[in-house]
């Protein structure tokens, strides 16, 4: 969504980066490029005002003056601005003292408060809650219906009395949802209410209706990010008519200018708590200012990517893996297979490495990236016997052939796979006992002990096997052969991504020291 954006406060920055030093003239062209980059994505005016007139006062201040690199300076000090518009800092939902906890979801209709429902409904099951999601919206058609099957994906119970369709008291059904809650041990009530397709009196005196019954502790203002300058008007109005506590912004991932997102809590004073990226329902999280400041000026969003890793990956399934490259088991192509389907289980791979610092300006080899390289690798392997799989070393002509055949794909994206597989292996190997593996640390002087003897070993027959004695059998793999590398199971992705077609330099992140966490 930010794109735009971007693009032109990256022109707006490209000029200062080669001054030494800062004249009054340049702070004026930056400062009207950044004015104009901010109204072209329709950010409101009186947010670009008051942006402007900051950066530009802070710019002709001491701390860039005295700076050894003026441009860095003012790069930090628009950065920290666009923080200060965005919020501040992170906005965290607030708890009753006793339970149940009520949050009412209010905003116009197609803004999507009931897949948005749905997605916070999942989102506080897995923080550990037990939602009860409450059809309040009776009279938009199927309504109802809709909040009904958004719960069964989520694994969220539904609280629907009545049928909707126009059926039914809103008021009386939102009253009752918390007694139901009570009773049935839910801690958290999300209520859907209605909407209009534009503001009006009754939409207002219904949702104040509600407001009353519940006394919610968070009213959140769910709002289109695509709808630009109206998504003041009507933040303002519910503000006025019927009050909030926090924003959701739906729909980032569209192709709008975004700015509703930089004009909604400057204008409102309310803080965005909930941002929606996508249309699954996982496609949720907590709204934070410093990380969206960071990826509309192309600094990327590294702790967003190493909180999406520690959700994917199972802490049993790296810790069994780090001890296969720890004790000489050996990394298979099965392994791969499984750390590759894990990083799939992330997002699609263009956006995770949008997340890398630096990405904004690779955008055109972003858009070259296609998940389907990846599924095309998967089908190599899966296309492989399970003896090949554990031992690629047997793939040889005729096998590669078959493999081929069996993928859809040429013998030499086969071989290319084949390759790359054994220098990642290699690498791995030879790092089996250094920094940020788990395995590796957990390993006893014992194990290291009998891991050397093995290599020592194997140092010996091979030296018998240049000297007539007992030569290596074809296709046998020896624990001393192996010297993978430490890292978790994603560490030797960079080397094997290489055959999906991912572009020069675009390497994932080392994710060797992530804190792994239990699935849930």
């Amino acid at each position: 969504m930010f794109a735009t954006l971007s693009d032109r406060l990256e022109n707006a920055f490209s000029g200062l980066r080669s001054k030494g030093r800062l004249t009054e003239a340049d702070i004026d062209a930056t400062c009207r490029e950044i004015r104009i980059a901010l109204l072209e994505a329709d950010v409101a005016l009186p947010v670009v005002k008051s942006f402007v007139a900051a950066i530009k006062e802070r710019a002709r201040g001491s701390e860039v003056s005295r700076a050894l690199n003026p441009a860095q300076q003012v790069i930090k000090i628009v950065n920290e601005e666009l923080v200060v518009i965005l919020g501040g800092e992170t906005r965290r939902l607030q708890f009753a003292k006793l339970p149940p906890t009520t949050i009412m979801l209010a905003g116009l209709q197609g803004s999507g408060k009931t897949t948005l429902a749905g997605k916070l409904g999942l989102w506080l099951r897995e923080q550990g809650h037990t939602p009860l999601l409450v059809a309040a919206d009776l009279q938009r058609p199927n309504a109802v219906t809709q909040l009904q099957v958004v719960g069964k994906q989520a694994g969220v119970d539904v609280f629907a009395p009545e049928p909707g369709n126009g059926v039914g008291d809103p008021v009386a059904v939102a009253r009752a949802s918390v007694d139901h809650a009570a009773r049935t041990m839910h801690d958290i009530v999300v209520v859907d209410t209605a909407g209009r397709l534009g503001v009006d009196d009754d939409l207002m005196g219904q949702a104040a209706a509600i407001r009353d019954a519940l006394t919610p502790e968070e009213i959140l203002f769910v709002v289109d990010a695509m709808i630009g300058q109206d998504a003041v008007t009507t933040a303002e109005a519910f503000r006025d008519g019927v009050g909030f506590t926090g924003v959701v912004l739906t729909k980032l991932d569209g192709d709008a200018r975004g700015g509703a997102a930089l004009s909604v809590r400057e204008i409102t004073g309310r803080p965005i708590m909930f941002a929606s990226t996508g249309e699954k329902l996982t496609d949720f999280d907590v709204f934070h200012p410093e990380r969206m400041a960071s990826r509309i000026l192309g600094m990327g969003d590294i702790l967003s990517l190493i909180e999406q890793a520690e959700k994917t990956f199972d802490a049993d399934e790296a810790e069994e893996m780090a001890g296969k490259l720890a004790s000489g088991d050996g990394f298979t192509l099965d392994d791969f297979l499984d750390q590759m389907m894990a990083i799939r289980r992330m997002g699609p791979i263009g956006n995770l490495l949008g997340m890398l610092p630096g990405a904004g300006q690779m955008k055109e080899a972003l858009a070259q990236v296609d998940d389907k390289d990846l599924d095309r690798t998967a089908a190599i392997i899966r296309s492989m016997t399970p003896l090949e799989r554990a031992d690629p070393r047997i793939i040889k002509g005729s096998r590669r052939v078959r493999i081929a055949n069996g993928s859809g794909v040429t013998v030499t994206e086969v071989n290319g796979l084949v390759e790359r597989f054994f220098e990642a292996r290699k690498m791995m190997t030879q790092m089996a006992g250094g920094m940020g593996m788990p395995g590796a640390r957990s390993m006893s002087k014992k194990a290291k002990g009998r891991q050397q003897q093995l290599q020592a070993r194997k140092s010996a027959k091979g030296k018998k096997g240049k000297k007539g004695g007992q030569a290596r059998q074809p296709g046998v793999v020896r624990a001393g052969d192996r010297s993978e590398g430490p890292g978790t199971p994603a560490r030797d992705l960079n080397q094997l991504l290489g055959a999906s077609g991912l572009p020069p330099g675009m390497q994932m992140p080392d994710l060797s020291a992530l804190r792994f966490g239990k699935k849930k």
